[in-house]
């Protein structure tokens, strides 16, 4: 029997398939040694089946093909370089095999059918192109195959796996696998899927720990498969994506898993026949858990049609024989001789263990199903084309040949009986979608491929990867899922930090500055939180600030607010006390007019401090810097016109008319309004340039936001308190040098201690404001306030109380009578209450006696 399967049929189609495949040992070694060890791989004998399948199928339909069938002829691909075209020379020029010349007159072969290595088809295609010869390849898409300059006669069935990338980093994301190796083949192929994974993962932020490429003359070199076991072991990262083909790589793996490389985790694309591995994986080794396949529809029909399958139906069938001797022990002891009686009577395909042989349909042999389905769509679009034309009677009957078939080929678009469209266009081809394969390893190199999901360019962005993680098979005795990173993920409160000179995968985790967090996992900036919100203490949530201010009900508050209150009730009192003894001694030696206005002025600075106290609104932050400024302005102003009147008094009678008149015209009086007035100027700039306004402070407490009156212009708010600590330095200043004035109605000491009190506090408010913050730094003010109030009330106004109320003897004018100079005292005692009104008699009287003194011949005294 020749070493071929054939199908008779008016139209054949000619497939050229590795049904063999030689033993590792074996591959250099010479042609006859080779033949000798060749290993018939039954699963490959699946790609017959579908040809056969699709082409009954078709047959069984007469109409398609205007009563003409399809036949087939398989060859076995043979290894090696030149020996690879052996069988297409057979088939293309007979059996004397010589270029250009056939004695085989009644050739009826449409079509080649190649696949699936990309290599293999690439190789037949330098022979069959020089005749024009269709050729389609059912093997996963080949970017190397898709040069029409260079392969003008070869079509591709399969899709376009430009998804793949995507595919595979996706799948990556879903197990936050972020550091991951790369193994691939240097062709073509793998050149124009490496950067395409890299861009995409590069995009995801995925790492590439290490690149290795492999061509397939470094195969059987001992050193580079060294180099690839070494740097598979190097690095850390447990996920290793292989892509390539089982030429090349398959050999690879073949090889390193020989070798100990502790629990690595592969993700490989479609097309890989796992069955050729015949060690079992043992714990620790290379372990495939992922396979990314070409996704397709179920075609019904075709396990029953493999089930019905035996030699008595295809008799022409040498593959179909040689599976059944080996598989079913069809052989007789005595002749070694192939007699189908020996073999049992219900023997099936169906019962051949699943990891030798399967019957569902995988993605090439639906690739093969599509590709006969093309040729045949094809042909009977020629076919009706010529009907035309003989219609037309533009030409005679002729039977279709292989080039004619060129232009329908290229424009051919279908629906296959699964409703699959189908396009032999690449630019056309729709992208494909992938079954996710889970390997299920078991003894004795058993090897089970399980569906656990699928990935659909189709669907939404997030929505396109499908898996079931409840059915994976990790490795043997392992449940857990791997992982594969460089550095840990950084928690929620802690933000990414790279490490100096390695990949963006590698880096330490920094806590979020102050104010700022991070809600998510491996985040790379903190974000900070808005003004009315802080961070909390694991710095991964904001929080909502509480609003603060200096509010009555705050025990600070209420303290100060009482304190004000108490201060200036005390005031009044005091008021009340100077009005009822309006006509003692005391009262009226000390200008009473001029402490009314004082005692007056200071109930208004106490209760100016309830306006710092309580929620800011625009008035009260205008109302407190202007009513704090002139209040006070007014209550200095009122102690230097005290201490003026004081100094003009004790001055008036000295020799010289300045301080007489100053005293007469009442300049003294003339003090408060213009002092008052200079304030409210600044006080009207202040406000009409930059007024205070409604501020918060996020920084001060923490959890709050602290509502206060900003001060608008700085300059201006400490021109204000310059201003006034000016007016009470001057005011200290003369009454310090009048202290030592006599007698007992002289209060100039008094108001030096006055002066002296409010400055110390004043001098104090700056540097302690400026330290303070928050509610803080309003309490120092009103504290300032206070204080200085009370020691303006206590220093001038204390002993004047305490002489009223307990020392009664000395708040008359019979006290004073054995004092010395007691004529002074009760001058000075009578001069406050009528310098205004009656002293113009005394200087009238003193003047025409000293006119009299400058006669020779009068004289007069006093």
């Amino acid at each position: 029997m020749k070493q071929q399967a054939h199908l008779d049929g008016d139209m054949m189609i000619a497939g050229f398939l590795p049904l063999y495949t030689l033993e590792m040992k074996q591959r250099n070694n010479d042609a006859s040694r080779q033949e000798k060890n060749k290993l018939y791989v039954f699963k490959n004998y699946q790609f017959v089946l579908a040809l056969a399948f699709a082409v009954e199928e078709i047959n069984q339909h007469p109409d398609f093909l205007h009563n003409l069938t399809l036949g087939f002829d398989i060859y076995d691909v043979h290894f090696g370089v030149w020996r690879i075209f052996q069988d297409p020379f057979i088939w293309l020029f007979g059996k004397y095999t010589i270029p250009n010349y056939s004695c085989m007159r009644d050739q009826k072969s449409i079509a080649a059918l190649t696949g699936p290595s990309g290599i293999i088809s690439a190789r037949i295609a330098t022979l069959l192109q020089v005749y024009r010869f269709p050729q389609l390849t059912f093997g996963p898409f080949d970017h190397a195959l898709s040069d029409h300059d260079k392969f003008p006669a070869l079509y591709q069935t399969a899709p376009k796996d430009t998804s793949i990338a995507n595919a595979m980093v996706s799948l990556l994301l879903h197990f936050t696998w972020t550091w991951v190796g790369l193994l691939t083949t240097q062709n073509e192929n793998g050149l124009w899927v490496l950067p395409k994974l890299k861009e995409e993962m590069t995009k995801n932020r995925v790492c590439v720990a290490y690149d290795l490429l492999i061509s397939s003359h470094d195969v059987p070199h001992l050193l580079k498969l060294t180099e690839v076991y070494n740097m598979i072991n190097k690095y850390s990262a447990n996920i290793l994506i292989i892509n390539g083909d089982n030429e090349s790589l398959l050999y690879v793996i073949m090889h390193t898993e020989h070798l100990v490389i502790n629990g690595k985790i592969c993700i490989i694309n479609s097309q890989w026949d796992l069955s050729m591995r015949k060690r079992y994986f043992m714990l620790g080794s290379l372990h495939v858990p992922f396979i990314f396949r070409q996704h397709h529809a179920d075609v019904s029909g075709f396990t029953d049609f493999v089930k019905a399958v035996n030699p008595s139906k295809y008799p022409e069938d040498y593959f179909l024989a040689r599976l059944w001797f080996l598989s079913f022990n069809c052989s007789d002891s005595e002749s070694d001789c192939v007699t189908w009686d020996k073999c049992p009577h219900d023997a099936s395909l169906d019962l051949l263990p699943r990891y030798i042989f399967d019957m569902t349909m995988t993605s090439d042999m639906y690739n093969i199903y599509n590709t006969v389905y093309a040729v045949a769509q094809a042909l009977h679009e020629l076919l009706i084309y010529q009907t035309q034309i003989e219609t037309m009677g533009k030409g005679k009957g002729t039977v279709p040949s292989h080039a004619q078939l060129h232009p329908f080929l290229k424009n051919i678009q279908f629906y296959n009986p699964m409703g699959d469209q189908v396009i032999l266009n690449e630019k056309k081809k729709m992208e494909i979608e992938y079954d996710i394969l889970n390997i299920w390893n078991f003894p004795e190199g058993l090897i089970l491929e399980v569906k656990v999901g699928n990935f659909s360019p189709y669907s939404l962005h997030g929505n396109q990867l499908s898996l079931s993680e409840d059915i994976l098979e990790w490795d043997i005795g392992t449940t857990e899922t791997p992982q594969s990173v460089c550095s840990q993920s950084c928690g929620p409160g802690f933000r990414k930090s790279p490490q100096e000179g390695k990949a963006a995968c590698c880096f330490d985790c920094t806590s979020c500055p102050k104010n700022e967090i991070a809600n998510e996992t491996d985040m790379e900036h903190c974000v900070k939180c808005s003004d009315h919100q802080y961070a909390n203490t694991e710095k991964n949530q904001c929080l909502v600030r509480a609003e603060g201010f200096l509010a009555f009900e705050d025990p600070l508050g209420m303290a100060l607010a009482c304190m004000a209150l108490c201060f200036s009730t005390l005031t009044a009192a005091v008021l009340g006390m100077f009005v009822k003894h309006q006509d003692t001694t005391i009262v009226k030696a000390n200008n009473r007019t001029l402490s009314y206005i004082l005692l007056i002025s200071l109930i208004f600075c106490f209760l100016s401090s309830l306006l710092f106290i309580g929620r800011p609104n625009m008035a009260t932050c205008i109302l407190q810097q202007v009513s704090f400024g002139v209040v006070f302005t007014v209550a200095v102003s009122t102690v230097l016109a005290k201490t003026v009147t004081v100094v003009l008094a004790f001055k008036a009678t000295s020799p010289g008319r300045i301080m007489r008149w100053m005293l007469v015209s009442g300049a003294p009086n003339f003090i408060i309004p213009t002092c008052t007035l200079i304030q409210v100027t600044l006080c009207g700039l202040w406000i009409g340039t930059s007024p205070p306004f409604i501020d918060t402070d996020i920084y001060s407490e923490r959890g709050h936001i602290i509502i206060l009156c900003n001060k608008g212009s700085l300059i201006a708010f400490y021109c204000v308190l310059g201003y006034l600590g000016s007016l009470a330095l001057v005011s200290f200043t003369v009454a310090f040098l009048a202290r030592n004035l006599p007698d007992t109605f002289n209060e100039a000491k008094f108001l030096t201690f006055s002066m002296l009190v409010f400055c110390s506090v004043w001098v104090t408010f700056l540097p302690v404001y400026h330290s303070a913050k928050g509610k803080v730094m309003v309490a120092v003010e009103v504290l300032s306030i206070l204080a200085s109030g009370a020691g303006l009330l206590g220093c001038i106004f204390a002993p004047k109380c305490y002489n009223i109320l307990l020392m009664t003897n000395k708040n008359s004018l019979n006290g004073f009578k054995d004092r010395r100079h007691s004529r002074f005292v009760l001058w000075k005692f009578h001069f406050n209450e009528f310098i205004f009104k009656k002293y113009q008699f005394v200087l009238a009287f003193a003047f025409a006696i000293e006119e009299v003194n400058k006669k020779p011949n009068l004289g007069l005294g006093i």
